[in-house]
């Protein structure tokens, strides 16, 4: 029996990989290394080279692994891109999750753990926002992730799929150890871009808007440590074998930093003064929005280990270094 992470050589597949590897899981990725690297994978887990709508290599990798659970992170998430190229995130996202739903149900899988996303609130009502609040994504992203979480719901209820979806804050770190961690070279990430930006390998940060109801003015999230993210992960599937409910689930700490608060942890930890820059709103970005966490600490077997901004920042920073050296030989 067999665990398929798609998009398993990407940032958060790639830790999802080693969390289920370390638990003694058997598991195949299936990957079309658009973002990630079969480097980020150890050597002995398989890699299926392909795009989640080629239905017959899905379905061939489900009956060759003996695949029952699927970790599904395979996705495009750039929330300013998405505004600029809707269609390509309704394709990439919805669509596609829609072929490897059908999958699941062709070939009896049983479980399902669906990477979701705060998106899915836009500008919540209250905060910090629970799950129950009204839906009302302001991005093509946060809508192509809601669009799959109610694809898979009525999909659950239809031929009896069981699901956990993590709705996830802002991830950010590393693997503890350096084995892997966020490689894509023009990601956006906000942490990874300040690091880089301390590496001298970013002329500067860019910060968008700086007049948001918040106390300094700029963006404020929840930041969640990538290996932590795993570990939830991991306990839904453990919830999910062990006959539990189908849930919906924030995964964030509860705790918000602005933008403004992480450069100068960056700087802080880094030790270098990075040159900022302060521009304006970008499309899509929800002023403040911060995980009310109660439901997945009352529901799952999950205790994070890594909530600490300058930890995370911490992680980031060497994972640069590594990348840059790994780049470079």
């Amino acid at each position: 029996m067999s665990v398929l992470v798609t998009g398993g050589a990407g940032y958060i597949g790639s830790h999802m990989v080693l969390a289920l590897r370390e638990q003694g899981e058997e598991v195949v990725v299936l990957d079309n290394l658009s973002t990630g690297f079969r480097w980020a994978l150890p050597a002995d887990v398989p890699l299926v080279t392909g795009d989640l709508a080629d239905d017959a290599l899905v379905d061939k990798t489900i009956k060759d692994h003996g695949v029952k659970s699927i970790a599904h992170f395979a996705a495009k998430i750039v929330v300013p891109e998405s505004v600029a190229d809707p269609l390509g995130y309704y394709l990439g996202n919805t669509v596609r999750t829609r072929s490897l739903l059908a999958s699941a149900v062709r070939n009896g899988v049983e479980n399902f753990i669906f990477s979701s996303t705060a998106a899915v609130y836009g500008n919540p009502p209250v905060m910090p926002v629970p799950e129950d609040v009204p839906l009302q994504p302001v991005s093509p992203y946060g809508r192509s992730k809601l669009m799959s979480e109610w694809m898979l719901q009525d999909t659950a209820f239809a031929h009896g799929l069981k699901y956990v979806v993590l709705r996830y804050f802002n991830v950010a770190g590393a693997d503890p150890g350096g084995r892997t961690g966020q490689s894509t070279p023009a990601a956006t990430h906000l942490i990874k871009v300040a690091c880089q930006a301390a590496l001298g390998l970013r002329p500067q940060l860019e910060v968008f808007g700086t007049d948001y109801d918040t106390p300094d003015g700029s963006c404020l999230r929840d930041y969640i440590q990538v290996s932590d993210l795993a570990q939830a992960h991991v306990a839904a599937l453990a919830h999910l074998r062990a006959g539990g409910d189908n849930l919906t689930l924030n995964c964030g700490y509860g705790r918000g930093y602005s933008v403004l608060e992480v450069v100068e942890a960056v700087k802080r930890v880094s030790g270098i003064d990075i040159p900022v820059v302060l521009s304006p709103r970008r499309p899509g970005d929800p002023a403040a929005i911060v995980a009310e966490v109660a439901r997945i600490k009352a529901t799952l077997d999950w205790n994070p280990q890594f909530q600490n901004l300058d930890m995370i920042v911490s992680q980031a920073l060497a994972w640069e270094k590594r990348l840059a050296n790994h780049q470079a030989a």
